[in-house]
């Protein structure tokens, strides 16, 4: 792919993660394909990448997440982003939340993601769902 269509179809990968529907996350990925968090237990599969999805869209009815830039790097591409919400889920604090991470992506033969492996940074993360950090 061209950086132009990289860039589009990180474009459109944002816009499914701001949608509320977790399976719409999921279509950006090969039948196969995983997402993994923070070095976590990858999510192999649509449905898995599904219900990873669905986690955070739960946790934040109000989710947004913000495309700040790509970086082609081989055949890796990096898509950082910028989460934003309010994790106002049954049970949960109450308290905006505004993280910046990245996934690093490899794309498979159909044009999907293959992997991709997440990283923000978690203990940040925390402090601002238990209302810390002044946000």
């Amino acid at each position: 792919m061209t950086q132009a269509q990289y860039e589009e179809f990180a474009k459109r990968y944002t816009a499914a993660w701001c949608s509320q529907d977790p399976a719409q996350v999921a279509t950006f990925f090969s039948p196969s394909g995983s997402l993994q968090i923070n070095n976590g237990v990858a999510s192999v599969g649509r449905v898995a990448i599904t219900e990873a999805a669905r986690g955070f869209m739960t946790a934040f009815p109000d989710l947004k997440v913000i495309f700040n830039r790509l970086e082609v790097r081989g055949e890796r591409v990096l898509y950082h982003w910028t989460l934003v919400g309010t994790n106002a889920s049954p049970g949960g604090t109450g308290n905006r939340v505004r993280i910046s991470g990245y996934e690093d992506w490899r794309f498979g033969q159909d044009g999907l993601v293959a992997e991709s492996k997440g990283h923000f940074d978690a203990a940040e993360y925390q402090r601002q769902l238990e209302g810390s950090s002044g946000q």
